[in-house]
């Protein structure tokens, strides 16, 4: 049972994967009752009724009638399941508390649906795809949530990174550690540290999870046959992900603008930008296949072009088609540490942040493999139409009109090729034939799923 401490406590830091606010208790309790089914098929956590989403506790009054109705909505979730469900008076105001475990006999359903959460949210499982992947994870456990047996809070974790952590995360320091620690979750029901929580805290995570890196690369050139840089960027997963933007920033074209006169700061204008990289990386780093013992996560630095790559490919319990659009964390407890440094928004909308941004920019939209490991392309900029000046003489008009096609749009179909060209099929593939024995074109993939490549070294 909590005490009013430990309440205020979970209040200061805030909503999240283990933590559900609800300012008032809803007329429809089901609402309530997916919250706490979803808490126990992932790793626990507590709803507290009568706490805004500001974190101020506005208490909340419910009588006999109101706690058995609460009581027996719960009881709907089968297999059963035991809350600890009480009301406690924190600063003259009352909270009612539910402590919800981790279940041990899941999946636990409701109303014939299951509910589990993701990162800071609830969600619904709707599909097949969605129901395998939960089955499969809870086979497996999530790999943030298994107990680390071999490192210790004493000596395998950074105090500068809780430091680091709070600031980002805006959480007071009246907080202990330790407390912080039970708040989040991050210790495991038997007292060990969880994985998630070394990666994220660790002093030297790399010393238990070897792979869980960032491998940074340069090569000359468009393919991988000369390396002329090769990082490893070790540390805590936000330690990685600020190493890795740095080594970025030195690899790439940077121009700076210097407004005003003195103690200003200048501006910088990456030549893509920096958000997309941000995107890209976190996600890597959030929702990579750490199961998978043999890859690290990569950035690659082409002439033409930079990948950013992670072992596992899409969640099983996302459609392709609702790719973009949707998203399920393979490590939900991670997931959330980076939500509350808010390094990342609502789940799903990286995506299309990374899209909007290299379209706001003009630059050549964003590529995604999302099969075995996750890869992003993003393509470096450079002044296409005068390329394309120089084949201007050299191709016909149809020819430099398929290649400006492609370049707005890697994905273009024949199809759409042959309405803004206005030739027809066979003229079209006579076209690209022509390009591609030319070295301008290649097709990477197969012909519906997928896409153009222009050789923009060429001449």
């Amino acid at each position: 049972m909590l005490n009013p401490t430990e309440i205020k406590s979970i209040v200061n830091s805030g909503e999240g994967f283990n933590a559900e606010f609800k300012v008032n208790l809803p007329t429809n309790l089901k609402s309530i009752t997916e919250e706490v089914c979803a808490f126990a098929n992932a790793s626990g956590g507590v709803l507290l009724i009568g706490v805004d989403d500001k974190n101020i506790i506005k208490g909340v009054t419910i009588d006999n009638s109101k706690r058995s109705a609460i009581q027996n909505s719960i009881g709907e979730i089968s297999p059963p399941l035991q809350c600890e469900f009480y009301i406690v008076e924190v600063d003259g105001k009352n909270v009612a508390v539910i402590e919800v475990p981790s279940g041990q006999n899941k999946p636990y359903v409701l109303s014939g649906a299951i509910y589990v959460r993701q990162g800071p949210n609830s969600q619904k499982l709707t599909t097949v795809e969605e129901m395998r992947n939960f089955f499969q994870q809870t086979d497996r456990i999530f790999f943030d949530e298994v107990s680390c047996l071999e490192a210790n809070i004493e000596n395998d974790i950074s105090k500068e990174s809780i430091k680091t952590f709070r600031f980002e995360a805006e959480l007071a320091n009246a907080t202990s550690d330790e407390q912080l620690f039970t708040n989040l979750k991050l210790v495991s029901n038997d007292g060990y540290l969880k994985n998630g929580t070394v990666l994220f805290f660790g002093k030297e995570p790399e010393v238990f999870f070897e792979k869980a890196v960032i491998r940074c690369l340069v090569f000359d050139g468009l393919d991988k046959r000369y390396i002329v840089d090769d990082k490893v960027m070790t540390g805590t997963l936000y330690q990685q992900y600020q190493k890795s933007m740095i080594w970025l920033k030195s690899k790439l074209n940077v121009r700076y603008d210097i407004e005003g006169e003195g103690a200003n700061p200048r501006n910088e204008y990456w030549e893509i930008p920096t958000i997309a990289f941000k995107e890209a990386i976190i996600n890597s780093l959030a929702h990579r296949d750490y199961y998978d013992k043999g890859a690290r996560t990569t950035i690659e630095v082409f002439d033409d072009r930079v990948e950013i790559s992670n072992p596992g490919g899409l969640v099983s319990a996302v459609p392709r088609n609702e790719f973009g659009k949707r998203s399920a964390s393979r490590n939900p407890l991670i997931f959330g540490l980076f939500e509350r440094m808010r390094l990342v928004e609502q789940i799903g909308s990286g995506i299309a942040r990374i899209r909007d941004v290299m379209r706001e920019e003009g630059l050549t939209p964003p590529e995604f493999n999302i099969d075995g490991m996750f890869t992003v392309t993003f393509r470096r900029p450079f002044d296409f139409e005068k390329w394309v000046e120089k084949w201007v003489e050299k191709l016909t008009d149809n020819r430099v009109k398929i290649l400006k096609e492609v370049h707005n749009n890697p994905k273009v179909t024949k199809k759409d090729l042959e309405k803004v060209v206005g030739i027809s099929a066979s003229a079209i593939d006579n076209n690209i034939d022509f390009l591609k024995d030319l070295g301008l074109l290649t097709r990477e993939g197969s012909d519906k799923g997928g896409n153009w490549k222009i050789n923009y070294l060429l001449p």
